[in-house]
């Protein structure tokens, strides 16, 4: 034991050893729990496909040029999820149907 007692300074700077201790003990357990809600989130099933897409032109404004079924194998990267209602409007309004999937049949719009 020390003949002298610790000093204001040597407590203060003991304390802040035992408090970035504790800040770190911390940081880690955050960065477990997010390694584990990453794990969780990765094996989450993928959410099922929409049930219709609305295929967009290229360029500025980009108006639709096709519909299809979400299940539909001739889909492109410009394609955004939709309602039924939305396809029907859209395939009334001539946009075209796409000849794969035939989404005009399966709303019901053939004659």
């Amino acid at each position: 034991m020390s003949a002298h007692p610790p000093s204001r300074l040597e407590m203060l700077r003991f304390l802040e050893r035992v408090q970035v201790q504790d800040l770190q003990r911390t940081r880690d357990w955050i960065a477990t729990e997010e390694q584990l809600l990453a794990a969780q989130a990765d094996r989450r099933p993928a959410p099922p496909p929409p049930d219709w897409l609305l295929e967009h032109g290229i360029g500025t404004g980009r108006p639709p040029v096709r519909v299809h079924t979400g299940q539909c194998w001739d889909t492109r990267t410009r394609c955004k999820p939709t309602t039924a209602d939305a396809a029907r409007r859209a395939l009334a309004e001539g946009v075209s149907a796409c000849p794969q999937c035939r989404p005009d049949t399966a709303l019901g719009m053939l004659e």
